[in-house]
């Protein structure tokens, strides 16, 4: 089921960019310099549009999915401290029982019932 949702999400966003691809295979000039005066010449790429503009989408994606790491790591932090309080815990409760445990009588256990006795009043 879970797969098929996964189809039913991915098979239309891939035949949107296929058909993006196919209506922008024009090249376009790529130039990494701002400030382009034209009398020097800039470091530039000549790539197909639809290449620059997934390429963009895809760098765009995962930025804002590091900077969404980046700004969860206080609730990764706290996890990680609740999670050893707990661990903690856990060993205290054990140590507890333990004791516990240590002090009962030796003729009383969990399995020792009380039976009432027959015709005593």
């Amino acid at each position: 089921m879970r797969n098929f949702l996964k189809f039913l999400v991915i098979a239309p966003v891939a035949l949107v960019f296929l058909a993006f691809a196919l209506a922008n295979r024009h090249s376009v000039v790529v130039s990494f310099d701002p400030f382009n005066s034209g009398d020097i010449s800039s470091p530039q790429i000549v790539l197909p549009m639809f290449i620059v503009v997934i390429g963009a989408t895809m760098f765009g994606v995962i930025l804002g999915g590091f900077a969404t790491w980046i700004g969860q790591g206080r609730f990764r932090k706290a996890e990680r401290v609740a999670r050893a309080k707990v661990e903690d815990l856990r060993g205290e409760i054990e140590f507890l029982r333990n004791q516990i445990a240590d002090q009962k009588p030796a003729g009383l256990s969990k399995t020792t019932a009380i039976t009432p006795v027959r015709g005593a009043a």
